[in-house]
């Protein structure tokens, strides 16, 4: 969840996203399978040569990484690329993805060009798996400016607005349930213990199902990472892997902690996001602490998952770095019922 200074248009991340998908190999996790991520692959790029038709000099150069992903910097016949290398299997088809951005540019939101191999595949396997799109420096959203919460909450009303409905359609157990007790209390002998601990049974109490009525296509990552700004300072979409099912108002109010919170929440902003986020027509409205349910879920899940990469003996060293920051940083930002009850009286 760290921001470089500069950033370029597509970070790593989960990948869900592949035609005529096959199972998982294996079940060793990927933590323990995949290669050092600083080094740079030369299998991998000469059969990224060969599928994108890249000739003469090729460049190559590691970017930032995500949970589940890395990015490459390929340069090559005067241009530059970003080559996404995904950690894991993608698992359902890629067509909605580029429906939904394709939605979104039309609405008049900013995301980096997706290329196709020249079979034209947007998801191309070599053993690992690849997409690529055109590099883009960006780099965070200056979060003093008084217009800020205004841009960003005009922005998620414009991807709720060209979103797709999804009736009835069924929303992955990351974004609606939390980890047992049982499982935290597995971890506790090596991992000890956080202050924010106590809240976790209380936080769990809070989720609830969606109204499948009320589900639409949703980006369902918008946090500062994934929303960035170009060297013009408009606000660019990256990283849509995930998109998937969810209620706006659950999307909203997860976007408002990830930007307004750390570790407490600045209401006046929230106020001024949620405000043009429902003025610029937004559809999501929040109502009950039941509206946090996906950030609950997404916190909670995310936090037992790297906790049990920093804590397992057989992960890469690299990742095990990676997720000690991480497991740190959402031990901090971990929201509180009180939060929620100060953020929906704040917003009435």
């Amino acid at each position: 969840m760290e921001n470089a200074p500069l950033i370029m248009a597509i970070k790593g991340d989960s990948g869900p996203r592949k035609v005529g998908h096959t199972e998982h190999r294996n079940s060793v996790p990927w933590w323990r399978e995949v290669a050092d991520t600083g080094r740079v692959d030369d299998q991998m790029i000469g059969y990224a040569r060969k599928a994108f038709g890249w000739t003469g000099d090729v460049a190559v150069s590691a970017g930032p990484r995500g949970a589940l992903g890395q990015i490459w910097r390929v340069d090559t016949g005067g241009r530059s690329f970003a080559l996404k290398e995904l950690f894991t299997e993608p698992k359902g088809p890629i067509e909605p993805e580029l429906d939904f951005v394709r939605r979104a540019t039309a609405a008049g939101v900013k995301v980096p060009l997706a290329h196709p191999d020249r079979d034209g595949n947007y998801l191309v396997e070599s053993g690992k798996w690849l997409r690529l799109y055109d590099w883009v420096d960006l780099r965070p959203v200056d979060l003093t400016p008084p217009e800020t919460p205004r841009r960003l909450g005009e922005l998620f009303a414009r991807l709720h607005r060209c979103a797709p409905p999804m009736t009835g359609a069924e929303v992955h157990p990351w974004y609606r349930t939390v980890p047992a007790q049982e499982e935290w209390t597995a971890l506790l002998p090596a991992a000890g213990s956080f202050d924010g601990l106590a809240d976790i049974p209380l936080l769990s109490a809070l989720v609830t199902a969606p109204k499948p009525e009320e589900l639409i296509l949703c980006h369902r990552d918008l946090h500062p990472e994934n929303v960035l700004e170009d060297p013009t300072g408009e606000l660019v979409v990256i990283d849509w892997d995930n998109i998937g099912p969810a209620t706006p108002a659950r999307e909203i109010a997860q976007a408002l902690f990830d930007w307004y919170c750390d570790p407490e929440p600045d209401l006046t902003s929230m106020r001024a996001m949620y405000k043009a986020y429902v003025d610029a027509g937004g559809s999501g409205r929040l109502t009950s602490t039941a509206d946090f349910t996906m950030l609950v879920a997404v916190r909670l899940n995310f936090l037992l998952l790297q906790s049990r990469i920093a804590l397992d003996p057989e992960t890469e060293p690299q990742h095990r770095e990676w997720a000690e920051r991480e497991v740190e940083e959402a031990q901090r930002i971990l929201p509180t019922p009180r939060h929620f009850t100060d953020v929906l009286r704040a917003l009435r």
